[in-house]
């Protein structure tokens, strides 16, 4: 079958780690790459042997070989990006935050659906081979029923402008908290019946830090850590009525280790060996056009947008509304 060909809008970091990565891969192809500066996109193209590059978004959605786009650009860019692509009948994958509340991703989802295109979230996460080990082990009972979970991703990244500025959605939540609430909803599922939270704020106004409780239904409960401005262990923990289970790197689980009620180390599964860990997004993202489906199983719509809920309720207590909202 002939490889997909993708385009992507943004020439940043994660821009650069999927050219790489779709660079190593079978069955898909890096035809085209779109920066608002033409110089940013030729330079792009000739660091990862893009076949085509454009000094503007439109350009790129308009060229008809193109059948996917990746949107790696800000998270207040996303609505908009998703939009004209699909106005323009390409499908899509979209860096996380999906969006910048439940509203844009509704609409977003909403005309993928009319059109019948692919629209999917780049939770990576979600896409990997450890994730279903992860839930595997869940489901076979070797904890027995897993009640709380904690949770952190803290960096050290509070200097990258675009992380502080409101303008461009900026804030600890939508940029790593995001993950904790993702390992969350893989343990527990959707349906939070409460929510209790605090917050820091930066001097711009988005939140620097943050600490999120959720509760569910049978008493089970999450707490989550996200911060751009302190260093953090990455790491998650399932407590369970017979045991434990420790995720080492939420963000790209490196390894999941389960303990037994005596505290012994049991069983370890490690990260198999990966390109980037991008790779499994980009091939689910194709399986699904393949098979004409209008989401990915691995990160349904019903998820993306319960997640965009779930940080709309949180950004509403603690008063951050974006400029543009």
């Amino acid at each position: 079958m002939e490889a997909l060909k993708i385009g992507i809008l943004g020439t940043g970091v994660i821009a650069a780690t999927l050219a790489d990565t779709m660079n190593r891969m079978p069955g898909v192809e890096l035809y085209g790459a779109a920066s608002r500066s033409l110089e940013k996109a030729k330079d792009f193209g000739e660091r990862f042997g893009v076949k085509r590059t454009y000094g503007s978004y439109e350009e790129l959605v308009a060229d008809p070989e193109i059948e996917l786009v990746y949107i790696a650009t800000p998270h207040s860019e996303h609505y908009k990006n998703a939009i004209l692509c699909l106005e323009h009948g390409k499908h899509v994958l979209c860096e996380k935050a999906f969006a910048v509340n439940a509203a844009q991703a509704k609409e977003m989802i909403a005309l993928a659906e009319e059109k019948k295109l692919l629209i999917t979230e780049a939770m990576w996460v979600r896409y990997m081979p450890m994730a279903k080990t992860l839930r595997d082990v869940l489901d076979s009972g070797v904890i027995g029923e897993p009640m709380t979970l904690t949770a952190s991703l803290c960096y050290l990244i509070d200097k990258i402008q675009r992380l502080v500025d409101p303008n461009l959605a900026g804030g600890a939540l939508l940029d790593v908290g995001v993950y904790t609430i993702a390992f969350a909803s893989l343990v527990f599922g959707d349906e939070i019946t409460s929510i209790n939270s605090a917050v820091i704020k930066t001097e711009s106004g988005v939140d620097s830090q943050n600490s999120m409780t959720f509760c569910y239904p049978g008493g089970k409960m999450a707490v989550l850590n996200s911060s751009i401005h302190v260093l953090s262990d990455r790491r998650g923990i399932i407590y369970g009525t017979k045991g434990y289970i420790e995720v080492e790197n939420i963000n790209n689980f490196e390894s999941i280790k389960v303990f037994d009620e005596k505290r012994r180390l049991k069983e370890t599964y490690t990260r198999p060996e990966q390109i980037s860990g991008y790779e499994y997004q980009i091939e689910a993202s194709r399986k699904a056009i393949r098979e004409q489906r209008l989401e990915c199983p691995e990160m349904p719509h019903h998820v993306t947008i319960r997640m965009m809920e779930t940080m709309d309720a949180l950004r509403e207590q603690w008063g951050i509304r974006y400029p543009f909202e």
